[in-house]
């Protein structure tokens, strides 16, 4: 039987294995976040405003892969909690820009340690030339599904 005839074969299809990748990822990212009372969406729009300050409710969430809806309730438990604070005025349009606390930096400080260590033993068994290649066909991937040259 060919794979066209019966579906996909997971042993060998390659959008199965980038899901089971992502997801054993996911969870060891969780767990390594869980006793620093963050989850990957925390981590990932703290990573992503010390990395480019500023960033609008709309750019956070597009960066985190969640909804805006859910960003912005994040956002006001983060800003609550006083991990970030928001511009009462938009800078220009609607646009709120966000920026992290010094508290946010040092939360992000232990998150980022603990996330690199789970991304040290992901790639534990690559060499550079592994890793660069990976990179390359994963953004080849991605490019494809987007339609980019």
């Amino acid at each position: 039987m060919s794979q066209s005839e019966t579906g996909i074969d997971l042993e060998t299809s390659l959008g199965y294995l980038i899901k089971e990748t992502s997801s054993a990822l996911r969870t060891a990212m969780e767990d390594v976040l869980r006793p620093l009372d963050m989850n990957i969406t925390h981590y990932s729009c703290l990573e992503l405003l010390a990395q480019r300050p500023g960033l609008s409710n709309s750019e956070l969430a597009r960066g985190a892969f969640v909804s805006r809806q859910s960003m912005n309730v994040l956002l006001q438990s983060m800003e609550r909690d006083g991990f970030v604070e928001r511009a009462t005025e938009p800078a220009a349009g609607r646009t709120l820009p966000t920026r992290l606390t010094d508290l946010g930096r040092q939360r992000l400080q232990a998150a980022s340690a603990a996330v690199r260590e789970v991304e040290n033993r992901m790639r534990s068994t690559l060499n550079a030339t592994d890793e660069d290649q990976l990179r390359a066909l994963l953004r080849r991937c991605v490019a494809s599904l987007r339609n980019i040259d």
